[in-house]
């Protein structure tokens, strides 16, 4: 096996959290006029550092293969993620008084969704985003963004146009970068003397505790702790403050952090609590990890179990949702259309196209009305219950709803 080394502290990886075999790229998905062309799979195999703790999957494709412009992701159509997003900067606006005097900047921007809360409310804005067809949509809707991937490079361009970030926000993308080390050094760069940076991300812990290993996936390069990420920020002169622990992809954590030698927001009870609670369950235990693997096998055989016997019993299974996380689901568990006939999501951008690897049909939401199928298995389980009410609402579906982790349920 090549060896590789942790993105963080450079040192040898050894020890496996869990080997998911081969995978193709979870956002790749195939058009129909595609189908006969060939698909490249990717090792999707975790380690953890037994020196600084972080989990990661080494670089397979680069982040431009990745992150191109065709990403498939607009978060704009989730409902529960453009509340989040309101919510966000409500609290933001309450807690720090971000007003027209102040600097917002985001961090992975995406299609605008979440700053143009902020421009409503006067607050300027700007946008830091990779996927050129993404950031086209922001743009168009009025947020100034720029088409870059942020690191020291872009943080220097930034402070050299005259722009520091008052507010620095990065959700969902610290466990998006190959370079964790050059993205950190960015934030310390641009960030504003007494500025503030809230970034979240999936929690590590949730990930071991409740089997969501289908959060591992290419383009998330590391599975993040606050016993983990707080070594990275201290090493680049940065200083966690405060954290919550919020609802989003299943239990996720926001942190906030401040430069070191700011000592204006002082350090939390929060801080020591939860690296405490982590440090009980074991994120800097290999023992732990070890057992993490048992539980995902254990799931794989629960699904294939569920499915086979649907298909046995003449029952027909359709799936909602195509998130990347499903993907990785898919594959590793080998599930194709011989067990689950089609998808449905609400994206356009994914309708009338294949999933990856499995090569499963998506379609658009009423094609489930159309067919009335047995079971619903709902991929993106973190909003299972955005998907039970809105479809619950179409008369005469019998379907039943099931969610395959943290262990395969009929809830519905």
């Amino acid at each position: 096996m090549t060896s590789f080394n942790c993105r963080f502290c450079n040192t040898t990886l050894t020890q496996t959290v869990v080997d998911l075999g081969a995978s193709p790229l979870a956002n790749s998905y195939i058009a129909i006029d595609k189908t006969q062309d060939p698909e490249p799979f990717f090792s999707l195999h975790a380690f953890v550092c037994d020196e600084c703790f972080l989990v990661q999957v080494p670089p397979m494709a680069p982040r431009e293969d990745i992150f191109d412009s065709e990403y498939a992701y607009f978060s704009s159509y989730s409902a529960s993620v453009l509340s989040h997003a309101r919510e966000y900067v409500d609290q933001m606006v309450e807690r720090f008084h971000f007003d027209t005097g102040h600097q917002v900047i985001e961090i992975a921007s995406n299609d605008g969704y979440l700053l143009k809360n902020f421009k409503e409310r006067g607050v300027p804005v700007l946008g830091i985003e990779p996927c050129a067809n993404v950031a086209a949509v922001a743009l168009e809707a009025g947020i100034p963004s720029r088409v870059q991937f942020f690191g020291v490079e872009t943080a220097r361009q930034l402070v050299g146009d005259g722009l520091t970030a008052d507010l620095l926000i990065g959700n969902n993308v610290l466990a998006h970068v190959p370079n964790i080390n050059d993205f950190v050094a960015g934030i310390k760069i641009v960030l504003s003397a007494t500025g503030i940076v809230t970034i979240e991300f999936p929690h590590l812990m949730k990930m071991l505790e409740l089997n969501y290993y289908d959060t591992i996936y290419h383009e998330h390069y590391s599975y993040l702790s606050l016993y983990s990420v707080e070594k990275i920020f201290a090493h680049h002169g940065l200083t966690i403050f405060d954290v919550d622990e919020i609802r989003p992809q299943g239990g996720s954590l926001r942190i906030y952090a401040r430069h070191a030698e700011d000592q204006s927001q002082p350090v939390s009870v929060r801080v020591g609590e939860l690296r405490a609670r982590e440090i009980e369950g074991g994120v800097n235990s290999i023992q732990r990890y070890a057992k993490f693997s048992e539980q995902v096998h254990r799931t794989k055989r629960d699904l294939l179990r569920f499915l086979i016997d649907a298909k046995e019993s003449k029952k027909t299974v359709v799936a909602y949702g195509a998130p990347a996380k499903g993907n990785t689901l898919l594959n590793f568990c080998g599930v194709g259309t011989d067990l689950i006939e089609y998808t449905v999501d609400v994206s356009p951008h994914k309708q009338n196209h294949l999933l990856p690897g499995t090569r499963i049909p998506i379609h658009a939401p009423q094609k489930i009305e159309e067919t009335k199928p047995d079971y619903v298995l709902i991929l993106p389980w973190n909003i299972k219950d955005e998907i039970i009410s809105q479809m619950s609402a179409v008369k005469d579906l019998r379907s039943r709803f099931v969610v395959p982790l943290p262990n395969v349920e009929v809830v519905a």
